[in-house]
């Protein structure tokens, strides 16, 4: 396996990407129109085995990483450590910043910029190339062993993550039909244009 090195540039790309990713679910998130994807599926393996929200995400994302570990090690770097402590993190900080208006309307459009914010987000970080996040690292994963776009594995995972996580209680709603719309050509084109 080639070392990679981290410059300054790839460092900045992984913290800014993470904190905005950060901002941008807490935004979308605690809008009031439901879950992101991953975090539906959070939910349900926190209602099937008593994990708090944070439990569960933690063993999402060891489930994940061992599974890229196996198939495509390459995804796996010092930005994957770097990105989950900025992430989690700012996701904490942020989850208690926000305030939201009465108007639905305005909750709505905040919504959509927290997804955009957050796609975005996701793919400066992933452009840096030095490790992505369990979510990212199994996308980047097969769609690169196997040739396929990053939007349609990104928008097939979500829909998989979403249709998990309501089987096992997670909650359902616009902001999970918007990410899955959303953030994968957004991830994708960041990517391609950092």
């Amino acid at each position: 396996m080639k070392q990679k090195h981290m410059s300054g540039k790839a460092a900045l790309k992984i913290v800014v990407g993470s904190i905005l990713a950060a901002y941008g679910l807490t935004l979308a998130v605690y809008a009031g129109f439901g879950g992101a994807t991953l975090a539906i599926f959070w939910q349900g393996v926190a209602n099937l085995t008593g994990l708090t929200i944070g439990g569960a995400s933690f063993a999402v994302a060891v489930v994940m990483l061992a599974f890229v570990f196996f198939y495509d090690r390459r995804q796996i770097h010092i930005g994957t450590v770097i990105y989950q402590l900025f992430y989690s993190g700012f996701v904490e900080i942020f989850s208690r910043l926000h305030v939201y208006s009465q108007s639905r309307i305005l909750n709505f459009i905040i919504m959509c910029a927290g997804i955009v914010v957050f796609s975005f987000g996701t793919g400066l970080y992933s452009s840096a190339n030095l490790g992505r996040g369990s979510y990212e690292a199994m996308t980047f994963a097969l769609a690169e062993k196997n040739g396929w776009p990053v939007k349609y594995v990104r928008m097939v995972l979500d829909v998989l993550m979403v249709v998990l996580g309501v089987l096992c209680g997670g909650r359902f709603g616009v902001c999970t039909i918007a990410t899955i719309i959303i953030a994968g050509p957004i991830i994708q084109w960041t990517v391609q244009k950092f």
